[in-house]
């Protein structure tokens, strides 16, 4: 069997959304709404599929970045100056408020681990300032990926042991509890799973590791394992969550998301909840400021060792710490964080599907009709639903 069909640039992309973000909104889900928001979750998954499969088959074709295809369209004039500030834009909002959610992450982890302190942020901060500057992350991401994975599998056997009733799962599955009270919880799910960042690391990573050596049949099935691997684990989560609403009244703290897992571990529960927390942040922390990094490259056109593309990950880094630091919980700077991904996934998408819609780019490899439907349709529904958040907030 070829793993690479199954396991390749995909596979970050699915580690990088399954974080302290997922981990926290999936558990807030399953505590607040039992199993009746996991549509919004198989949503969010279908829709992560499809935008992906659109960044990877553009990053393949055209071997460029998501930020080069854009650079390359719009060469001069006013209709460059205005996509360019709305996409450095939307990528600093998006990175830096997903980076602060990151870290904030990991920092519950450690409290759960060694104890509260109010400086592991700044810790975690010179880790991956440290694993960033030098390049040489990549060996230390496997491992944290690995860690998340073992905490992946922690939630698949405590749902298997909490024995949740399958009826009502399965009428989760139906769209439904669409209130003002579920409409924040909604947001931070689809933000959480349809990350922004993504679709711009996705592209690059695909240019980088696929020239002439796979066909998009193979990418796509790479995609579409990776991520209904990563929507699986998210549905997991809040599940595992639904059926201990009793002991879970709220979720205002790292104890209480590892509540969820006492039925398996027990009093063991802390400590793995802490090193998945731990190791979910660390491994995103690494790949938000990355992704905004590759962004503004590929826009401007700078290369990787210029001092430009150092400075965008170093303030993305920066500005994740700062609002770690400033007091606010660390479970309300991931909700804001995912939140904030999702009402801006709007803008990011058009510009996607506009590009894959561009026959010099593509070639014969543009969007179907299929695609362009399906893509429009993830648009409408996110746009809906962060016209009618910006009217509650």
């Amino acid at each position: 069997m070829n793993l690479k069909k199954y396991f390749g640039p995909s596979t970050l992309i699915a580690a990088a959304f399954i974080g302290p973000g997922t981990i926290t909104t999936c558990t807030i889900a399953g505590v607040k709404s039992g199993y009746t928001l996991i549509w919004a979750m198989v949503f969010s998954t279908l829709a992560t599929m499809i935008l992906q499969e659109m960044s990877a088959r553009l990053g393949y074709t055209t071997q460029k970045g998501l930020g080069e295809a854009i650079n390359s369209k719009f060469d001069s004039g006013i209709k460059r100056y205005l996509t360019f500030t709305l996409v450095i834009s939307a990528i600093l909002i998006g990175n830096a408020a997903y980076e602060a959610g990151n870290l904030s992450g990991g920092t519950l982890g450690m409290d759960l681990i060694f104890g509260e302190f109010k400086y592991w942020v700044l810790i975690l901060g010179a880790i991956s300032f440290a694993l960033l500057y030098i390049g040489k992350y990549k060996w230390i991401e496997k491992i944290l990926i690995t860690l998340v994975i073992a905490m992946s599998i922690s939630f698949l056997l405590t749902a298997i042991i909490v024995k949740p009733d399958l009826g009502d799962v399965f009428r989760g599955f139906i769209p439904s509890n669409l209130n003002k009270e579920n409409l924040l919880l909604i947001m931070g799910i689809i933000g959480t799973t349809v990350v922004p960042y993504n679709l711009f690391l996705h592209a690059s990573t695909i240019s980088k590791k696929w020239k002439n050596t796979a066909n998009l049949k193979d990418i796509r099935t790479e995609n579409n394992v990776s991520i209904l691997l990563g929507g699986l684990i998210s549905m997991l989560i809040i599940i595992t969550a639904g059926a201990n609403k009793a002991a879970l009244t709220d979720v205002n703290s790292a104890k209480d998301l590892a509540l969820q897992l006492q039925p398996l571990v027990g009093d063991s529960a802390k400590i793995l909840m802490g090193i998945g927390l731990m190791a979910a942040g660390l491994s995103s922390a690494l790949t938000a400021p990355l992704a905004a990094a590759y962004a503004a490259k590929g826009l401007f056109g700078w290369s990787e060792k210029s001092i430009q593309f150092k400075s965008v990950w170093m303030a993305i880094l920066g500005i994740g710490v700062t609002f770690s630091l400033l007091g606010f919980k660390s479970i309300t700077i991931i909700k804001f964080a995912q939140i904030a991904n999702a009402l801006l996934l709007p803008l990011i998408a058009t510009f996607l599907i506009f590009l894959c819609n561009d026959k010099q780019l593509l070639g014969k490899n543009v969007n179907t009709n299929t695609s362009n439907i399906l893509g429009g349709v993830i648009i409408l529904i996110t746009l809906m639903l962060s016209i009618k958040t910006f009217l509650i907030i």
